[in-house]
């Protein structure tokens, strides 16, 4: 992948995870962090300055990808980056594990242990964090979370924007609608609703 004058954007937690993926891909030269936050510039991420994020800047043809985890946030920036013409670029960790029938969309971050199996299908700006695994057949759609530890079982669906707290396991078959949030440790044996938060053992609705 040509990083030439890379932009990476967002300069919190999750943007040392995603920067640290590109460095041990040995891409280490023209990479530009880049933050909306005001508190974020001139602070550094793994030894890189972060710079305002320019709302003015040319993005065509320009290579980036949004290193934010809020699902919100991060589908807002890239959908106006890529409107201006930029090119989302997919970063996997090369210890991360992902099948050849697997397809991935533009702009999403497979991180270090993370695995995706046969025949999976993940969408655009999507997070599969640490160690989390996204089993066979499952459908991620857009800008979906899916934290460290998390487990997808065979033929999971998610819809838009989908956060799946850490360690959490969502059974076989299960759909969970657009903007749901899944806490931390939930065990998922049902399909959950769009824009509902479930958890415990098994997950419940909290509100």
């Amino acid at each position: 992948m040509s990083i030439k004058h890379f932009l990476l954007v967002g300069a919190g937690g999750h943007s040392t995870v995603v920067l640290d993926a590109l460095q041990s891909c040995g891409q280490q030269q023209d990479i530009c962090v880049v933050d909306e936050s005001v508190n974020q510039i001139g602070k550094t991420v793994l030894g890189l300055i972060v710079q305002r994020l320019d709302s003015t800047v040319e993005m065509k043809g320009r290579r980036f990808h949004v290193s934010i985890g809020r699902n919100d946030v991060r589908a807002r920036i890239y959908d106006a980056l890529k409107a201006r013409g930029g090119l989302p670029s997919t970063i996997f960790h090369p210890v991360a594990t992902i099948a050849r029938s697997a397809s991935i969309a533009d702009g999403t971050f497979v991180a270090a242990r993370a695995v995706i199996a046969p025949a999976a299908a993940i969408g655009e700006g999507v997070i599969v964090n640490h160690g989390a695994i996204v089993d066979h057949e499952c459908v991620v759609h857009n800008q979906c979370h899916i934290a460290p530890g998390a487990t997808l079982a065979g033929n999971v669906r998610l819809g838009l924007r989908v956060f799946i707290g850490a360690g959490a396991n969502i059974l076989p078959g299960v759909t969970i609608g657009d903007d749901a949030i899944i806490g931390a440790g939930a065990v998922v044996t049902a399909d959950v609703p769009p824009g509902m938060t479930y958890a415990g053992v098994p997950a419940r609705k909290i509100r």
